[in-house]
């Protein structure tokens, strides 16, 4: 089939890539010419694993290519929507503006069709209602029709997530009608519904809100865990045996429960915040009120943090931090709302002199807090520190050998903000080591000389 992509950021130029390997003839467009002629020459405008190598065969096989101009879709048969919807820069709701403008682009060419079957396909997470306002407009036009697909990927198994997905969401106008629309889309997706993956077909409405409802609950279990890890911190708890226990219940799990210094990225935040906007607008806001306080929560992990420093360092003017991560979850180069940068900025405000080091986000790292702060290697970043946080779980931090780290750094402190290293094996090489839902030291072993904390900024 011919197909086109509208917006090639991260989940469009894997979308992209992804249909190209099913089989199809797909052209991708942004409005940014820059990303569209590095994906043209094969190259990933951001890290992804897998992706790369993905849009190198798409580009090779002559299935997949890119474009900034919309005359060049109007032919196609499937055209999917994949433009971000980030938060108002003057409140909690979500910004559609992207998603519009293409609307009215893609409606302005689409006559060429003279009325032949075509699909519009939105993937991008948006506020319930937002369906059927597009469908007003872009049914307009002869032939058209509108569904509605939601994405449920995870940054670093993007393109798993596209090509194994758990489900495939459809959303219509009207589920107990019978709709051509849906057999188009399952020709899209026929390989893999030959594979087994399940179909979900629901009204435009339902469909919109699987996707931040979602998020919505993945971001309430993992601040419930860190709400679980103060308790633990108060009491002398460790918040990994309360965790390994509780996700032994089936009706729990494990997954998101693993207490640290919060969520971050693209999704998670804004779309809970577009979440609590949409009741508010809806009138049910008070359904779903608990959620501000499970965006509280996520803040103080971040504040607990700088706190922890100041109990470990006293004053921290002039005190050498370095900060292990950037991205806000290893195996991506994506900041947005970065717990590891947050973390950082504030830390900076209370006059520390911090430097941060990640693997792939250097470049994001710069952008936020100045080149200056930013150093490319794991050891050269070490070198001085009088305290080192860990706020990105990448492999090669989890792996570090305290012995070897003691040796590089001025004063042998950590703190965990992840909770993936064995403080016994750290405390044993001779480290403080601090972990967000862990007492300072084990119960029975006296804790290292507490410095007198001072006021540090929220």
């Amino acid at each position: 089939m011919k197909i086109s992509v509208i917006g090639i950021g991260y989940l469009g130029a894997v979308h992209a890539a992804s249909m190209a390997e099913l089989g199809h003839d797909v052209i991708g467009l942004d409005v940014d010419p820059a990303r569209v002629a590095a994906l043209q020459a094969g190259r990933a405008p951001f890290h992804e694993p897998g992706f790369e190598e993905l849009l190198r065969r798409g580009l090779a096989s002559g299935r997949l290519r890119f474009t900034t101009d919309y005359e060049e879709l109007a032919h196609a048969d499937v055209h999917f929507l994949g433009l971000g919807t980030p938060q108002q820069a003057d409140g909690f709701g979500a910004d559609l503006s992207h998603l519009r403008s293409a609307i009215a682009s893609l409606a302005a060419v689409l006559p060429a069709r003279d009325g032949a079957a075509t699909l519009v396909v939105g993937k991008s997470t948006v506020p319930a209602g937002t369906s059927r306002s597009l469908a007003a407009t872009i049914e307009q036009v002869a032939g058209v029709r509108l569904m509605w697909n939601p994405e449920f990927l995870r940054e670093g198994f993007a393109v798993q997530d596209t090509l194994t997905p758990d489900r495939l969401v459809y959303g219509v106008p009207d589920p107990d009608v019978e709709d051509d629309r849906v057999a188009l889309l399952d020709a899209v997706y026929a390989p893999l519904l030959e594979h087994g993956v399940t179909r979900l077909v629901m009204g435009y409405e339902a469909a919109e809100l699987v996707k931040v409802s979602a998020n919505a609950f993945l971001a309430t279990k993992i601040s419930f865990i860190n709400a679980v890890a103060e308790m633990c911190e108060a009491t002398g708890a460790d918040v990994t045996d309360v965790s390994r226990a509780l996700g032994m219940d089936d009706r729990i799990g494990h997954k998101f429960l693993r207490a640290g210094v919060g969520y971050g990225g693209g999704c998670l935040p804004k779309d809970l915040r577009a979440f609590l906007a949409s009741a508010e607008e809806h009138g049910v806001g008070e359904a779903v009120g608990f959620l501000h306080e499970v965006d509280a929560v996520n803040q103080r992990r971040r504040a607990r943090v700088v706190t922890l420093a100041a109990e470990m360092l006293g004053d921290l003017a002039g005190r050498r931090i370095t900060v292990l991560g950037a991205a806000f979850k290893p195996d991506s180069d994506d900041v947005r709302e970065s717990p590891a940068l947050d973390v950082a900025a504030r830390l900076l405000e209370a006059g520390a002199d911090v430097r941060v080091t990640d693997p792939e986000a250097l470049a994001g790292a710069a952008r936020r807090l100045g080149p200056e702060r930013v150093v490319a290697g794991t050891e050269d970043a070490l070198a001085g520190a009088d305290l080192v946080v860990l706020l990105t779980e990448w492999r090669e931090y989890r792996d570090l050998d305290p012995a070897t780290t003691r040796r590089l750094v001025d004063m042998p402190r950590m703190i965990d903000g992840r909770n993936v290293l064995d403080p016994r094996q750290w405390r044993e090489a001779g480290w403080e080591i601090r972990s967000l839902g862990r007492a300072a030291a084990p119960r029975g072993v006296p804790s290292p000389e507490a410095t007198p904390s001072v006021l540090v900024p929220a």
